[in-house]
């Protein structure tokens, strides 16, 4: 089986931004903030995932409950080479819940 066969492009995940709450510095105290391009979960519709650097070519990305989401911040979008935008947000998520990273490697010999 190929490699091909795994990979497969996530659609775009639009996101409407939550409702700020009244005491921005009680939130920074209960939850983290993370940024990135925000994108529908391919087999999971309650779960967000957030391509920290959508445009490098060491990217990594998060992997978020949604119910884990305080907050969701308008960022300004980024644009490539090729003309192409990318929307970004700032994500506040609940500190002590559950979520993964994920970070892309080429295997390879490690020794000398």
């Amino acid at each position: 089986m190929t490699l091909t066969t795994f990979l497969q492009k996530a659609g775009k995940f639009e996101i409407q931004a939550y409702r700020k709450p009244a005491d921005h510095v009680r939130l920074a105290e209960t939850h983290i903030a993370y940024s990135g391009s925000p994108f529908q979960h391919p087999d999971n519709p309650d779960k967000i995932i957030l391509v920290a650097d959508p445009y490098s070519q060491n990217t990594f990305y998060y992997e978020f409950n949604k119910d884990d989401i305080a907050l969701a911040e308008s960022l300004p979008s980024i644009v490539n080479l090729e003309n192409e935008s990318l929307t970004m947000v700032r994500l506040w998520v609940k500190k002590g819940t559950l979520a993964v990273r994920c970070t892309p490697f080429k295997v390879s010999n490690t020794l000398g």
